[in-house]
């Protein structure tokens, strides 16, 4: 291996990688999230030299491995699949054979059971190794036109109201742009429910059909993406990207929550760290609520979610 104007050069193939690690090695590789041109000529080669490609969809990979000329073995691996399944990897993998992973579309282990994965493969000691390549919350999150020096991967919102609700007030604290993922029957639900949390006229910027023929970028607030989507029903699969909230003191950020309920508002600040009888202290000088009443509204919340 060798330095050639700043990168190297092509490293050995899988066999030059197995005989490095002693052991069958997993390689994590991304595909194309919309336009088959988008997949590196490294990733074409692992699919091509190693023994089996575990697929979370084995149709829509198959069309994939055609496409390329590619014969290599392949099985299913997905969230039905992932204990049993995973358990036979991890056999393949530890008698010294490559396993090539991959998701339905972009980079493996994001918002798919291959985390779960990755994470058996190295308590047993098995060579993990990442290859570069599409990913479509960092394709949306660079056309956004949104702060890109800190962000938060939130990925799918919880589908439970309860689980549901206490996201979207942690994410009412988050000064951090945000990158959600959401499918097209829950997209106005999710918009609506992001402008109730932050406030309608926060930025946010909705991508779908990204790299594909129809690819739409919109941006504008939440209000006015909401309004859109509503009176154009959404296709294809979403990735949300939302301006975070402003960086003030803590007296400012906490007056910025009044979108939320009063006893909403206490549990957002109990889940940031401050003690119960200071968090409703706060809320009740801000809100003009009497003290008494308010720790029995935020008990009554507590008696409900439980």
């Amino acid at each position: 291996m060798f330095v050639l104007h700043g990168f190297l050069a092509p490293q050995a193939g899988v066999k030059g990688m197995a005989d490095k690690y002693k052991a069958g090695v997993l390689y994590l590789c991304p595909t194309p999230i919309g336009n088959l041109e988008d997949i590196t000529l490294r990733v074409l080669r692992v699919l091509r030299e190693v023994d089996l490609i575990a697929a979370e969809d084995t149709r829509r990979t198959r069309k994939l491995l055609s496409h390329y000329d590619i014969h290599t073995s392949l099985t299913s691996y997905h969230e039905h699949s992932r204990r049993s399944k995973g358990d036979y990897l991890l056999d393949r993998l530890c008698r010294g054979q490559s396993v090539a992973l991959v998701s339905d579309a972009g980079t493996p282990g994001i918002s798919d059971p291959g985390e779960e994965l990755v994470s058996a493969a190295l308590d047993r000691g098995v060579p993990v190794v990442s290859l570069p390549g599409p990913s479509a919350l960092l394709t949306a999150l660079t056309v956004s036109g949104l702060p890109l020096a800190r962000f938060a991967f939130e990925g799918f919102l919880p589908v439970k109201s309860k689980e549901r609700r206490q996201r979207l007030a942690a994410l009412a604290g988050e000064t951090r742009t945000m990158i959600l993922y959401e499918s097209p029957h829950r997209l106005c639900k999710t918009l609506d429910e992001l402008a109730g949390a932050l406030g309608g006229n926060r930025l946010a910027c909705a991508a779908r059909e990204l790299t594909k023929l129809h690819e739409e970028v919109r941006r504008g607030t939440l209000d006015e993406l909401r309004e859109h989507f509503s009176n154009r029903p959404p296709q294809g699969e979403f990735v949300l990207v939302v301006e975070g909230g402003a960086k003030t003191g803590p007296d400012s950020l906490q007056v910025e929550q009044t979108h939320l309920s009063p006893e909403e508002h206490v549990r957002l600040l109990k889940n940031e760290g401050l003690p119960p009888s200071q968090a409703v202290k706060t809320v009740a000088r801000l809100r003009n609520i009497p003290r008494r009443e308010l720790y029995k509204r935020f008990n009554k919340l507590n008696d409900t979610d439980t």
